[in-house]
């Protein structure tokens, strides 16, 4: 049987440095896991990779770059983002322990992603976008922010940790978040295209407003995030499918 652990990747979206990429490679092999993606990623067949993965060669090696974030999510079923920074634009977010305990939840049956942003940057909000919700660590005021290296290795143990300790389920710590019953969930590819598909049927009902971007913008997201919070299965997928088809009969 799969081990969960293999269920999860972590994804570098656009990392900078080579030595952060190799560090975030052996910060994953500490906690046992073993994906590693790399979005855009510096070369990284030099040296300075190899010493800072010191251990980990192995992981580094076997790592998958992309030229694009949807190239590499496609097949996920699950997405979660990193940030230090909160507000509007970040979408729904988790201290890092109870966000760890749904990522367990759910990786005993699905492909998860956990997207890392850019050392300078961050991730962009049509990144933030893609998840589910956004994880966060807490940390100083003096000195908020966290090398890449270092927010890989605090985030793989936690999830690691999530699937040692006997925590409560997620549905007691998470107000909002569906019960975790490890149900198998449809990719990220399949998610747009309904969501794509569920935009155009409320255009049809005149839902989405014609001329105020920001009200159109604001419910869209929220459907994604909903949805994308919760994950779907393949008959609830079809059940979302089937509302559209009704929509799309009634204006044919």
């Amino acid at each position: 049987m799969k081990k969960w652990k293999d269920n999860v990747y972590f994804i570098l979206v656009e990392p900078m440095e080579a030595g952060n990429i190799g560090a975030a490679a052996r910060a994953i092999k500490n906690m046992d896991f073993k994906n590693l993606l790399l979005i855009n990623p510096p070369e990284v067949t030099g040296k300075e990779a190899g010493w800072f993965a010191h251990g980990a060669s192995d992981v580094l090696e076997a790592a998958v770059s992309y030229k694009t974030l949807k190239e590499a999510i496609s097949d996920k079923s699950y997405i979660v983002g990193t940030t230090q920074r909160t507000g509007r634009k970040r979408g729904g977010y988790l201290p890092v322990d109870q966000g760890s305990t749904r990522l367990f939840e759910i990786a005993q049956s699905n492909k998860v992603a956990i997207l890392f942003g850019r050392e300078d940057r961050g991730l962009y909000n049509e990144e933030v976008e893609q998840c589910g919700f956004m994880m966060t660590i807490p940390t100083g005021k003096a000195q908020p922010s966290l090398n890449l290296a270092q927010a890989v290795l605090i985030i793989a143990y936690e999830v690691s940790m999530s699937g040692r300790k006997k925590r409560p389920p997620s549905e007691k710590l998470i107000p909002g978040f569906l019960p975790a019953d490890s149900p198998s969930f449809v990719s990220h590819e399949q998610m747009a295209l309904l969501f794509n598909r569920m935009e155009k049927s409320m255009a049809l009902i005149n839902y989405l407003p014609e001329n105020n971007d920001y009200l159109y913008n604001k419910i869209m997201n929220k459907m994604k995030n909903c949805l994308g919070r919760s994950g779907l299965s393949e008959w609830e997928y079809n059940m979302f499918h089937g509302i559209c088809d009704r929509i799309e009969k009634k204006f044919e």
